[in-house]
């Protein structure tokens, strides 16, 4: 896992490589919706793409992840299906009710049945590289996610240009981002993380979540800054140094954000006494939001070194895996 955390800039240009040379087979097909379906390591891109994009996309965005889709799905749909594997059951039978429905259908996954499906029913595809877990190829998959509604013209391609910034921005700094990864490892071993974000990032908290989940072998919760606010912000009420609560920052969060996560630290250090603070670099919400998810990703693997797990194993989602399959 240390290898695949490393190597992501380097997934990110082969990404780049990958999605520019994306031909579908029909652009002037217009639509009124898209919907991005995957689960876990896989789904998350179409989560953060969908909101890092929300503001420049021409048509609504919705992400879903499980066995069915939307009612609103229709020929007007770009349905976009991400499986890794390409054998992920919830998304193979939400891509068929999709094309069932006249979607458009465009498929992201490295083989498997839904490639299999893709060229029986000429779909389009975009095949990344295999043999990773997952959740060590979000460098792969979720640029293609982005080259893909570019494609069809629902965002522009603006975004080729951030992705390689974020190379370069990572590239410099992996050092500071390790030795960052590795201080907050530190202060979070032992405790719980409660994650918070700034609402248009709930994507790169729910994936530090998904992360600190298969790497260190650890429950945690994550939540979005302002919803918190009317909800969950009651529920800290009994002092519990086994939580650490862990806050990711921007420093062009909208300022009445920036001043609830002020508030909100106050309220926090009457019951916890680990606040810790992950700030992003980068200019654009993209730059920012892959810094984020580098060093969460960092973060988590130090976790699970610290927590002496074997870091690469899932054997509990195989045997999930392994007794649905008998009732096939």
């Amino acid at each position: 896992m240390k290898k695949l955390i490393e190597d992501f800039s380097k997934q990110l240009a082969e990404a780049i490589r990958i999605g520019g040379a994306f031909d579908p087979s029909e652009t002037d097909r217009g639509f009124s919706n898209v919907v991005i379906s995957g689960m876990g390591g896989s789904g998350i891109g179409g989560t953060i793409a969908a909101e890092v994009m929300a503001k420049e996309a021409v048509i609504p965005i919705v992400t879903n992840n499980g066995y069915t889709t939307p009612g609103f799905v229709d020929e007007d749909t770009l349905f976009i299906a991400c499986s890794y594997s390409g054998n992920t059951e919830e998304t193979i039978s939400a891509t068929e009710q999709a094309a069932k429905y006249g979607a458009k259908v465009v498929v992201i996954v490295s083989g498997g049945k839904l490639l299999e499906m893709a060229k029986e029913n000429g779909w389009d595809s975009i095949v990344i590289p295999g043999g990773q877990p997952p959740r060590a190829s979000f460098g792969f998959s979720f640029p293609q996610v982005l080259f893909v509604l570019n494609a069809f013209g629902i965002i522009s391609n603006d975004f080729v240009k951030e992705l390689e910034v974020s190379i370069s921005l990572l590239d410099v700094n992996e050092r500071a981002i390790q030795e960052d990864g590795r201080d907050v490892a530190e202060k979070l071993f032992g405790k719980i993380p409660v994650i918070y974000a700034a609402d248009g990032f709930g994507g790169v908290a729910t994936r530090f979540r998904q992360q600190v989940n298969e790497n260190g072998k650890m429950l945690c919760w994550h939540h979005v800054i302002p919803e918190m606010n009317h909800n969950e912000l009651v529920g800290w009420r009994t002092e519990n140094n086994d939580l650490a609560v862990v806050i990711f920052r921007n420093d062009k969060d909208p300022d009445r954000i920036q001043a609830r996560m002020e508030i909100n630290k106050q309220t926090f250090a009457q019951y916890t006494d680990t606040i810790v603070e992950v700030w992003s670099k980068g200019n654009s919400d993209l730059e920012k939001a892959i810094y984020l998810i580098h060093l969460g990703d960092w973060i988590s693997f130090f976790l699970g070194e610290k927590r002496g797990v074997d870091i690469m194993e899932v054997k509990v989602i195989d045997h999930l895996k392994g007794e649905l399959a008998k009732l096939a």
